[in-house]
Parts: C-alpha cells; sequence; structure tokens
C-alpha cells in the first residue's frame, strides 16, 4: 500500500506538498496509514459504499467524486487499467499544483510510470514494498484529457463504465441466472450487488413484480443503473449490501455477489451477501442466486435457508434456489 512510500517520499525523498490549500486523496486502500497528510485539509475520493464510510469514520471528508480545485492530489492505483486512468485523469483535471501517482507493480505503477514520462516531466520514482510513487507538477489536464472515460453504452445497449464489473458486456453468469429466473416472481424484489442494473432490468419485464430495489456498493455503478433502469418500480439505494435494511420485508432476493475486492478469491464476501438475503426476506421468501462453481456458499446456504436447491448451470457456474430463511422460522 501507499504507507512506507508516501513516508520515504515526504522525508527526504523530494515529495513536497503544499503548506496550503485542500488535498485529494483517490481511492486510498481502507486500511491505508495518511501519516503526513492533514485530516482536515483532506478529501478523500472513495466510491465504494463500505470505504467511503470506512474513511468518514476516521474522521476525514469523503467524497464519492472530486469538487476541485485542490491545491494537490494523491492517486492510488486500482487493478482496472481504465479505471485508473480516468482517476489520473480527474486528479489532472481538478488540481492546481502537484499530482501524485502511486501503486503496486501489480497494479501496474511500472506501466503508468513509463506511460506518463512519454507525455510530461516525472519526478521520483521513490520505489518501496514492491510499489512506485512518482508525481508530477504541472498536471496540465490537457496532457491527460485523452484518459477521462465516464459512462457509455456497450454494444448491447447498456451503460457501464471504467470500474463497474462487467464493464464491457453482460457477466455470464448474471445471464445464466436471469434464464432460470421463472416467470412469476414475488411483488417486491432485491438486487443485491445491482452493478449496472442488469439483473434488475430484466426482474421488471415481469407485470406482477411491484418494486425492485437496487441496491449496490459502487456509486458509479448504481449511476449506471440508473441510465439502464428507466422503470418507476426500481429503487436505488448506494449502499453496503450486506448491512443494508430494507423498509419492510421482501418477496425475493436476486443475486450474482461479488467474491473479490483484490486479486484474490474472497468466499467470505458471498457468504455475507447470503446471511443478508435471509435477514431481508420474509418468512417464505425465496433466494435466487449464480455463483462461480469453485466457490463454497453451499454450507451457508443450508445454515441460512430451511429449503436449498442447486437447479442448474454449466461448467463454470451453479445456481441455486433457496427459500424459507431460518431466522424467520427461529422467530416464528
Amino acid at each position: 500500500m501507499i504507507d512506507a512510500r508516501l513516508q520515504v517520499a515526504l522525508s527526504g525523498g523530494g515529495l513536497d506538498l503544499p503548506d496550503a490549500g485542500r488535498m485529494a486523496v483517490f481511492r486510498p486502500h481502507v486500511d491505508a496509514d495518511l501519516t503526513g497528510l492533514s485530516p482536515d485539509r483532506c478529501d478523500i475520493i472513495h466510491d465504494f459504499k463500505p470505504f467511503h464510510d470506512a474513511w468518514a469514520e476516521r474522521g476525514y471528508t469523503v467524497l464519492h467524486s472530486p469538487q476541485g480545485p485542490y491545491a494537490a492530489a494523491i492517486v492510488c492505483l486500482p487493478r482496472a487499467k481504465a479505471e485508473a486512468r480516468n482517476l489520473i485523469a480527474q486528479a489532472c483535471d481538478t488540481t492546481e499544483g502537484i499530482v501524485v501517482i502511486d501503486g503496486q507493480k501489480t497494479d501496474g505503477a511500472d506501466s503508468f510510470l513509463k506511460q506518463m514520462r512519454a507525455r510530461v516531466t516525472v519526478q521520483g520514482p521513490v520505489s518501496k514494498a514492491h510499489g512506485k510513487m512518482f508525481w508530477i507538477t504541472d498536471p496540465a489536464a490537457a496532457f491527460f484529457a485523452d484518459w477521462a472515460e465516464g459512462p457509455s453504452k456497450t454494444d448491447g445497449g447498456f451503460w457501464t463504465a471504467p470500474g463497474v464489473f462487467s464493464a464491457d458486456a453482460v457477466d455470464l453468469a448474471s445471464a445464466l441466472l436471469v434464464d432460470a429466473l421463472p416467470g412469476k416472481l414475488g411483488g417486491t424484489v432485491v438486487d443485491l450487488g445491482a452493478g449496472w442494473g442488469f439483473l434488475a432490468a430484466h426482474v421488471l419485464a415481469r407485470p406482477a413484480v411491484k418494486q425492485v430495489h437496487l441496491v449496490e456498493a459502487g456509486h458509479m455503478a448504481i449511476e449506471c443503473a440508473m441510465r439502464n433502469v428507466t422503470d418507476e418500480r426500481a429503487v436505488f439505494h448506494w449502499a453496503d449490501a450486506t448491512e443494508w435494511q430494507p423498509p419492510d420485508k421482501i418477496d425475493v432476493v436476486v443475486m450474482n455477489p461479488p467474491f473479490h475486492q483484490g486479486r484474490a478469491a474472497e468466499p467470505q464476501i458471498g457468504q455475507a451477501f447470503v446471511a443478508a438475503a435471509a435477514r431481508i426476506l420474509s418468512a417464505s421468501g425465496d433466494l435466487w442466486m449464480v455463483s462461480n462453481r469453485h466457490l463454497p456458499y453451499e454450507a451457508e446456504l443450508t445454515k441460512r435457508f430451511a429449503q436449498v436447491s442447486e437447479i442448474g448451470g454449466d461448467a463454470r457456474f451453479k445456481l441455486f434456489h433457496a427459500t424459507r430463511p431460518v431466522r424467520a422460522l427461529h422467530r416464528g
């Protein structure tokens, strides 16, 4: 993470941040140590709701998009290259002074250093902890304007954006789930981890559905979903799906839960989605779910639901239908 490189850069490594004015820090990891940066001068720019809220709890001003002008900015490179380019373009567009780029080698730090050197004078780098930090002091927006990339339409006509899950095309697992959903669903449906709205759009094709709640932690994904799902029965929530609380118990949950935030698979994320579905469903509610075949969700499903069936899939994905949440049975 940024921690070690930031301290080296500020302590004799050549990085001099301004003594006055606000600074933006784009996408720092939730556990990052920003010692050397004054919290009362920093805007943390994070559109992932759990991290957004965690930084707010640490006393920082947190925004889902930059509101410059800033005296300086630091961009923590995400994994997705198009998203990283877009963040750098945003930082240069909203910053009047120095722009710092930090990232692990596995996140493309070396590649971005080379690309930026081809356009502007780059200072640094500071190399430490398998990553690099470097900076530019004249971040004219024009040098990186072509890196800016907002929401755009896919060939299928859906709006997506860099960094949003399945930004290039419809996710194959979600398409498999759509084909498996019954013609009749309950009146109130929740799409947990709704992304840019593919599942919700298909659920809303059923006239008997009265309301669909799209719950998504990524703010940009929710913005795309609002463009894709214009049905008045849709309600949008920028929220952590594992903690979101509906106004009333829900008839049906559909979901294709995420299973990693970094590079490695983290099945506990999907397991938390299963627990959340059981918590918000009515006593006779139904969960329809798709997952990668190698992920171990069966134990959590049988723990949370009285009836669980694997209803199909293929070599890569498996489909589940679960009903009667155990939580609801204990209450009854």
